[in-house]
């Protein structure tokens, strides 16, 4: 556990025109790589204050049909050399694949920082690799981030995809303590948590808006310890499972239009990237709920419930195909979906709640499967265009949020990898 982050720094005004990442938290991150005793830091540091998709797209995926597609991601027309990792759970090993993934798409991407949800996933990973290999180019990007948007969401404040980016707010509020960095996200919830249900129309209808929002409200409680955002991100979250979670295949449907749609194979139609979105939000709702919090036994049972079908499922590859119950029908491996299900499951082995003999198998060969689609220059391909049903896709393309997968997978099993 970080000591006390008032240990290390004294706030001081400051500029507030941008948000720097302070000497305390460069020289934490060192003390964090090296032997030296924290205690070491004895000296007063001075902080700076704050100054090809679906062949039917439902709305959801229309609804970013005008995202410039260069800046979310591409595919090549070629397939260059392998970068030829080591598959190996050592922490070097593992740092060595996060920072060849993040420091490619770091470079290629920060220009484009948005708002959208297709990046606030990949800030998502960011945000865990930072803290993984403690390092201070990526944690400073995300603060330059939030400073370019002043801390606010999207502009459409009652939609999940755009509460998304607020999950790094949040994150860096729990470093920071400033509370620039949540009152926006704060009032706009506050708002939402008054309005009555639609029962013609949930409001996260659609299975990837369970990664998209309801983070963002237990945070927001662990940030507050106002129990009504944790009450109201409940309240929904099994409005929705009600709807889509299947309780005899643990999977979930995309949406409602999906619940009768099947495979060639006669198999019900589940999207891989669209259950990563639920695993992955269980594992980022349950790291801040209470351990006595009355409903948390049903998030566990559904998650354990949720990684055993999902073990059952891994392709002799070690990765996960576009439609879960038809892998044969599809010719690639999906590393975005993938990639969320090895966080997820390296998360539940980490905290205890998936049997470590039984799931790291899973784990390493999953770690074992996205590396072979990591290429020289640090290009993460094989990941679908935005969509909401399997589709087509490159084994070179390579999109935003999956990588933001990869590093949040690769934060992980690198926490694995110090038990292995």
């Amino acid at each position: 556990m970080r000591p006390p982050f008032s240990t290390l720094v004294r706030i001081l005004p400051a500029s507030p025109s941008q948000f720097q990442l302070s000497p305390a938290r460069l020289l934490h991150r060192w003390f964090r790589l090296s032997a030296v005793p924290l205690a070491a830091a004895s000296a007063l540091i001075f902080l700076p204050c704050l100054g090809a998709q679906s062949a039917s797209p439902q709305p959801h995926a229309l609804n970013h049909a005008g995202n410039a597609e260069h800046s979310v991601g591409d595919s090549l027309d070629y397939t260059p050399p392998l970068a030829n990792l080591s598959p190996a759970l050592r922490r070097s090993a593992v740092a060595a694949a996060m920072r060849k993934v993040g420091d490619w798409q770091l470079k290629r991407a920060q220009p484009n920082f948005n708002q959208d949800w297709t990046y606030a996933a990949l800030y998502a990973g960011f945000m865990a690799a930072a803290r993984s290999l403690s390092e201070p180019r990526y944690e400073q990007a995300m603060l330059d981030m939030g400073n370019k948007f002043n801390w606010t969401t999207g502009p459409r404040k009652d939609v999940a995809d755009d509460q998304a980016i607020a999950q790094t707010y949040l994150g860096l509020y729990f470093d920071y303590h400033q509370p620039r960095m949540i009152i926006p996200t704060q009032k706009q919830l506050d708002i939402l948590k008054t309005q009555p249900d639609n029962p013609a129309r949930p409001v996260w209808w659609w299975c990837d808006a369970l990664f998209m929002a309801p983070p963002v409200w237990a945070r927001l409680y662990s940030a507050t310890h106002d129990i009504s955002y944790l009450n109201y991100m409940d309240h929904e979250w099994w409005i929705t499972s009600n709807l889509l979670y299947d309780t005899h295949e643990h999977l979930f449907s995309r949406d409602a239009t999906y619940l009768n749609k099947h495979e060639a194979n006669g198999q019900k139609l589940f999207w891989a990237r669209g259950n990563g979105w639920v695993m992955a939000s269980l594992a980022r709702v349950l790291e801040q709920m209470p351990a006595n919090y009355p409903s948390r036994p049903k998030y566990v049972t559904q998650f354990r419930r949720m990684a055993a079908r999902i073990a059952q499922l891994q392709g002799p590859d070690g990765l996960w195909r576009p439609g879960l119950l038809d892998a044969p029908a599809y010719q690639l491996p999906e590393v975005s979906g993938s990639a969320f299900f090895i966080y997820a499951i390296a998360w539940g082995i980490n905290h205890h709640l998936l049997k470590r003999s039984t799931y790291l198998p899973v784990v390493k060969r999953g770690w074992q499967g996205l590396l072979q689609h990591v290429y020289i220059t640090g290009r993460l391909g094989c990941i679908q265009p935005i969509g909401a049903a399997p589709g087509v896709y490159k084994p070179t393309s390579s999109y935003v949020y999956g990588v933001g997968a990869f590093l949040l997978a690769g934060s992980q099993v690198m926490e694995l990898s110090k038990k292995n």
